[in-house]
This record gives structure tokens, sequence and C-alpha cells, in this order.
């Protein structure tokens, strides 16, 4: 059987995504092209996804990856959610199962997953989150799926990171989700066990470093959700100090893998995937690849 597969967003001709996918599938002998639908080189607007995917349809792709900006937008564009993807109020995965598309998300798959593999006998009392969009929506909801028993949600937006907790304490009644002025993001770090970063902030075009490292705990874990750089200036310092980190990688191979896995129904290696993304970030950044990761 063969797979035509997209992603659909504005900025996404240097994707790593289409490689990762056509990588593992070789591997996995299948017949798979992955194609890249950018918006601004299509000149097509976010809120024309859903038109997109009636032509993507009709011209014989199996599924589509969904990238910003278009996660939130797209479920108001399809037939019907994935329960997680309906709880998220995002998808990134458009399946084409007959006549209907069907919106998954695995962003919080690949978080998830990143949780359990790089921070394994972490504690996860009382986690604070910066950063509450559609990466920090995914990424909240695996922390708690994860466990977590407390988290603090800060945000630029205040409205947004209230809106999140909102949402996210219907889904984990069970557990502690409270959202907090950014004024306070100080004195929740100082209290934290762990922190995720998940704003553009580190990212190759958006430098600097979103918190001080200097108020984390000494045993206090920090994850980032940027992986253009894996290694971020937030996550150096905070090794340095001697802090436990998670990069970015494993979250965007984990969602990969997972999307690989629902288009097709084969398994996928992850690790073979986890290789192959690092040499490609590697070979983006010879220099950066001897700094470390």
């Amino acid at each position: 059987m063969s797979y035509l597969v997209g992603l659909i967003g504005a900025g996404i001709s240097e994707s790593l995504t289409p490689p990762m996918h056509e990588a593992e599938a070789s591997a996995l002998g299948l017949d798979y092209e992955y194609r890249i639908l950018d918006l601004a080189r299509l000149g097509r607007a976010p809120e024309e996804v859903g038109s997109l995917l009636t032509e993507a349809r009709r011209n014989g792709f199996a599924a589509m990856n969904i990238t910003h900006p278009c996660k939130q937008l797209v479920v108001d564009m399809v037939d019907e959610l994935q329960a997680d993807a309906d709880h998220l109020r995002a998808a990134n995965l458009v399946l084409f199962v007959g006549s209907r598309a069907v919106g998954y998300n695995t962003d919080w798959m690949g978080f998830r997953d990143a949780l359990v593999t790089g921070l394994a006998g972490a504690r996860f009392d009382r986690v604070v989150q910066l950063g509450c969009g559609g990466a920090g929506a995914a990424t909240a909801y695996a922390l708690l799926s994860h466990g977590a028993a407390e988290l603090e949600l800060v945000d630029v937006d205040a409205a947004r990171a209230e809106e999140l907790a909102v949402r996210m304490r219907i889904h984990f009644p069970t557990q502690v989700v409270v959202a907090r002025p950014h004024l306070q993001l100080p004195a929740a770090i100082t209290r934290a066990t762990g922190v995720v970063h998940a704003t553009p902030t580190g990212m190759l075009h958006h430098p600097g470093v979103a918190f001080d490292v200097t108020l984390l705990q000494p045993d206090a874990w920090v994850a980032d959700v940027v992986y253009r750089p894996l290694a971020t200036d937030l996550l150096r310092q905070a090794a340095e100090r001697g802090h436990r980190v998670l990069d970015g990688g494993p979250m965007a191979v984990g969602q990969a893998y997972a999307s690989l896995q629902i288009i097709t129904g084969a398994r996928p290696d992850r690790e073979r995937m986890e290789r192959h993304f690092r040499a490609l970030t590697s070979a983006e950044d010879p220099a950066r690849d001897r700094r470390g990761s």
C-alpha cells in the first residue's frame, strides 16, 4: 500500500517532519511520500485549512499533519475528533477514513513519552509551566496524564493561562491546576520540583532565556519544547548548575512516531527515529552538536 501524506502550516519549508516520516517509512518497507503545503508559499490564509483538507483528500492524500497556526482552527473543520484532541481543542493530525476526516493530537503523546524516557524517577509534585499556547496545552495535558500532582500555569496572556487551567481541571479533577499571573513566575519557580518551558523563547530566531535558572530548587528539573536548537541557552544554564534537563527532541520525535503509527498501522522504531532526528539537527549546525544537547 502506498501513502501520500502532507503537512499544512506557515513557514514550514524547512520542517524536519517530512524527512523523519519518509526515512522511517522507508526502513519499514513502506511506499510513503510526504509533501509540504506551506501557507505562505501557497498564498493561503490559515482559515482556509478546511479547504486545503478537502483538496488533499480529493488528491489522494491519506492524512495531513497540521502545525502552527492551524492546530486550533482545524478542530472545527473535521468530521470527528479523537477524545484527546477534543479535550485539547487542537489537532496536529487529520486522518482520512473513507469520506470522513478524523482529527488527532499526537503532540501530547510525544511529550508524555518524553517525560517517561527522559525524566524517569523525577518528582512531579509541583510543576510550573511557562507558556499556554498550542504546545503548552499539549504539555499540560501530558504532565497531568503523567501524574503531576500540582500544575501552575503561567503565560504573558493571563486569560489564556486561566482558560487552559479551567479546561485541564475538567479532565483532571483530582489534581491541582492553577493559573498564576506572569509577575508571580519567579516565586512559583522557587517552589517547583520541575519547570516546563513552552514558549518560542530560545528558538533560533527568538534568542534568550525565559526565566532565571538561579531560582530553581537544587533538585528541580527543566524541560524545553524548543528543538531548534536542541541545546537552548535555558537548558545549558540549567545543566551547568547541575539540574536534570529534557530537550525538545523526544517530543518532536514522539509526535512523529505516533502520527506515523496512526497513519500506517505499522510499528515504527522510536530509537531509530530519534537517531535520525538528531543527525538532522546536528547537520544543521555541527558546532552546536559539539557543544552538546
